[in-house]
């Protein structure tokens, strides 16, 4: 679906109460940055190129989701049609 945010966005069918499981951002192991790869940082630096709609997450600073490790968590209650987002750090402009 459109984003106001930025090309296109992931947005909530339903209610999502907080601390809901939304799912698994899943793709091949990724070699260098790029579009749609998000990057673990645990024990070791592990990036995945998504290949699933979690690639579609938009950033905000007022997010509504957060990754743990590559599993996605919502982290407020979302209401249904409202954007999911996640923060993509301190380097990112915000335009909420």
């Amino acid at each position: 679906m459109n984003s106001g945010i930025h090309g296109k966005g992931l947005f909530a069918k339903e209610n999502i109460e907080n601390d809901t499981y939304l799912g698994e951002y899943k793709g091949p192991e990724a070699k260098r940055n790029g579009s749609h790869v998000l990057w673990v940082f645990d024990d070791r630096v592990v990036g995945r190129s998504g290949r699933n709609k979690l690639r579609y997450l938009n950033h905000s600073r007022k997010c509504c989701a957060e990754f743990d490790g590559f599993e996605l968590y919502s982290v407020r209650q979302i209401m249904a049609g409202e954007e999911i987002t996640i923060n993509y750090g301190e380097d990112w402009d915000d335009i909420d």
